[in-house]
């Protein structure tokens, strides 16, 4: 799979764009067994390395838990987990050469590219957090440069119904909304995100989607008996450096990137 000129236009045009299905059945399953396991505390991964944060009770994003270190327990109730670059099989899917050429359309073709989080996000059955609309970037994230670019995996089909994501087209366009970034104020949202112009990212499980930081999003709480599994990977410029300890952040592609068999842990469960 290539990106053409057309569907680049298109995504500099809306802000994202659907790649279709990207994972084949096999690949696919390998990816929803390893998160489950991830989550019961059955994989050979470094908890301690990993941020976990379980779903709310009541479905309002005011109500989500604190993310913290390490494994908080069996249940496949968790709502987000960051740092999946350090399992072997999350990273061997983020390396992709698919996915070496979208960043290098973003970033440039010699530029190396860095991760700043590959992260787990869950909405469970008949669960889920309200995520209201926000941008992905400013001064909350503590970067020396903005991030562009997530690459969203659904690992099982995204609807209306379960809380796929939703996109107000263009809207990256408008830059960041605020110097913090992430949530937009009412007034904001009245004059941005008018119902008549949301985007349902409805995908079916292996579809990726590509989006840029900066695009309005949300979404809603899962109203089915199946769970909304996806992986969204941030992929930023190589030389990105946080501004509270001039911390570098792991290498995807380009020198001293990250390799599964770096990253990899003999010993299973936590």
């Amino acid at each position: 799979m290539h990106i053409t000129e057309e569907q680049w236009w298109q995504y500099h045009q809306e802000g994202y764009l659907r790649l279709g299905k990207v994972l084949e059945k096999h690949d696919l399953a390998r990816l929803q067994q390893r998160i489950d396991d991830i989550m019961l505390g059955k994989a050979d991964v470094d908890y301690a390395r990993m941020l976990m944060q379980l779903d709310s009770e009541t479905g309002r994003y005011e109500d989500v838990p604190t993310r913290t270190g390490g494994f908080q327990g069996p249940t496949l109730n968790y709502r987000k987990i960051q740092d999946l670059e350090f399992d072997p099989i999350f990273l061997e899917y983020m390396q992709r050469p698919l996915f070496r050429e979208v960043c290098a359309g973003v970033y440039g073709a010699h530029a190396s590219i860095a991760c700043f989080r590959a992260m787990f996000m869950n909405k469970p059955a008949r669960k889920g957090t309200i995520l209201p609309w926000h941008q992905d970037g400013g001064d909350q994230w503590q970067l020396d440069r903005d991030p562009l670019l997530t690459v969203w995996t659904a690992l099982d089909p995204a609807t209306r119904a379960n809380g796929c994501v939703q996109v107000i087209p263009g809207t990256h366009k408008l830059g960041l909304l605020s110097d913090h970034g992430h949530t937009i104020t009412p007034g904001q949202e009245e004059t941005y995100c008018p119902e008549d112009k949301v985007v349902y990212l409805e995908m079916e499980a292996g579809e990726v989607a590509l989006l840029h930081n900066w695009l309005l999003h949300r979404s809603d709480v899962n109203r089915t008996d199946i769970p909304r599994r996806g992986f969204s990977v941030c992929y930023m410029d190589g030389r990105t450096r946080s501004v509270r300890d001039s911390r570098a952040f792991s290498i995807i592609f380009g020198k001293n990137a990250l390799t599964p068999e770096s990253v990899k842990r003999v010993p299973a469960g936590v």
